[in-house]
């Protein structure tokens, strides 16, 4: 028989002792009720509380959080005791609000749903809110002065603000928010539950697939964003394909060959013309009695174009919207657009910027960003992030450990849903995830955007069919799905 080596048992000692150390918490776990920010429709039972647990678990005797969750009991008489818990996306976005229009949805007829908010988002005690920022960029157009600089001296103050409250801006991360899952699951005594996660939050359930899969039964990514990816890396050409999707359609399909005939080379054309450019517009905001004027480049023209590509039911009027901007008929949409900016109040961007930089921007390399810029002259220096590196030096949170961005291998069923047109989270994001989930299953939408799955009826049924019987590949009609 052949012995091992010395090093070989030692190997499995501390194995054994991080997995016994890993199942022992330090603190308990405890709910308290709490009045229900939304609720489902009347016919449905819905019950609110909060999970409270430490803010960082390398401290458990240290300050609590409290994160609301909201509970809505099936109607079905014999439903399955396999619950759904769902979490928003951003990082940053609430979990709560779809509450409201929960008795839609196909899977609330054979199971129980948990809407979970995630720690330093609206509903969160605390709440990482930067109003601080909002009222920075608002002034930076008032006054026409530089809006990077305003927005960096905001986020210091907000850093400021936030940490003289005793709160520690690097324990809100993945890690910790996947360990609130699995708190709130074994408070609640379930032990088969099933998740359903959306953009950033896809990223967020597989690091409890990675950290907690002894109780999952099931799981469902809607546009995720792996964490194992840098972003920031892929950005500009997720960005260009969605567009490239648009263009190839339209000169596919569309009969007016002169309004619509090379479109995609009218629109590099102009957007790299109008690099470096301004424009100005007379702007009166709400409540006010006197106009200011304002400057704006083509960072916000692309945003107006990205906001709608990013939404399901604007698509098809995408590439009239192109056709107006680059002739110069900025006005309609550009005024719109800041009716949303002046709009802005609240937020939780001190959540955003403390995942974002501990887990994205601390592994991105800056040189890849740089050939991006490059090989997309017309998108070049776009902004497509409210974080950025010069942020991530002001916030000043620690990164999170190497493993966040490893892949997570496991054998529970996953299926993961994409967009053609998603600018943000492309369908190569669910084949990255998909080569290390072996019973997993991908869907694409054709002529979609951003959250396929949630934001279609088509989506609806598929969701339900996977909780139903989740190791049965998805079949379906529809020609515009694509299963794979």
């Amino acid at each position: 028989m052949r012995r091992r080596p010395p090093i070989f048992f030692a190997i499995l000692i501390i194995f054994f002792l991080e997995k016994s150390t890993a199942q022992v918490k330090s603190y308990t776990p405890r709910l308290e009720t709490c009045a229900c920010a939304f609720k489902a429709d009347s016919t449905h039972k819905t019950t609110c509380a909060y999970l409270i647990v430490p803010e960082n678990r390398n401290n458990p005797t240290g300050k609590t959080i409290k994160l609301p969750f909201i509970v809505v009991e099936s109607n079905n008489p014999n439903k399955r005791h396999d619950p759904v818990l769902y979490t928003a996306g951003g990082p940053g976005a609430s979990s709560l609000g779809g509450v409201r229009f929960i008795q839609e949805r196909e899977f609330i007829k054979n199971r129980d749903y948990i809407a979970f908010e995630q720690r330093g988002t609206w509903y969160a005690q605390p709440r990482l809110n930067c109003p601080e920022v909002s009222e920075a960029i608002k002034e930076s157009y008032r006054k026409g002065l530089n809006r990077d600089s305003l927005v960096l001296e905001a986020v210091k103050a907000c850093r400021k603000r936030l940490e003289a409250q005793g709160i520690d801006l690097s324990a809100y991360n993945t890690i910790e928010n996947a360990a609130d899952i699995e708190d709130l699951r074994e408070t609640l005594h379930i032990d088969s539950l099933n998740l359903l996660g959306i953009s950033y939050s896809g990223g967020l359930m597989l690091t409890v697939v990675r950290n907690f899969q002894a109780h999952l039964r099931s799981v469902v990514l809607d546009s995720p964003l792996p964490g194992f990816l840098n972003y920031e890396e892929f950005a500009l050409s997720n960005i260009n394909q969605a567009l490239d999707h648009i263009f190839d359609n339209c000169e596919r399909d569309s009969s007016n060959k002169a309004l619509y005939g090379n479109l995609r080379q009218q629109f590099r054309n102009y957007f790299i013309s109008i690099a470096g450019q301004a424009f100005y517009f007379n702007y009166k905001e709400k409540d006010h009695s006197d106009s200011i004027r304002i400057r704006y480049t083509r960072n916000e023209l692309i945003d107006v174009l990205t906001n709608d590509l990013s939404n399901n039911s604007r698509l098809k009027d995408l590439p009239f919207l192109i056709t107006q901007l680059i002739h110069d008929i900025h006005q309609p949409y550009i005024r719109h657009y800041f009716d949303d900016i002046f709009a802005a109040g609240d937020n939780a961007n001190g959540m955003r910027y403390s995942v974002y930089c501990s887990e994205q921007i601390a592994f991105a390399n800056q040189s890849i960003i740089d050939q991006e810029n490059d090989l997309f002259p017309w998108l070049a220096g776009y902004r497509f992030n409210n974080v950025t590196h010069q942020i991530c030096n002001c916030w000043n949170v620690k990164p999170e450990p190497p493993v966040v961005k490893t892949p997570v291998l496991s054998n529970i069923p996953v299926l993961l849903g994409a967009g053609d047109t998603d600018p943000w989270c492309r369908p190569i994001f669910i084949d990255f995830i998909h080569q290390y989930l072996p019973n997993s299953w991908r869907l694409l939408f054709t002529d979609k955007t951003h959250a396929p799955l949630l934001s279609t009826s088509e989506g609806d049924e598929l969701i339900a069919k996977s909780f139903d019987d989740p190791m049965q590949k998805i079949m379906t009609d529809d020609k515009k799905v694509l299963v794979y």
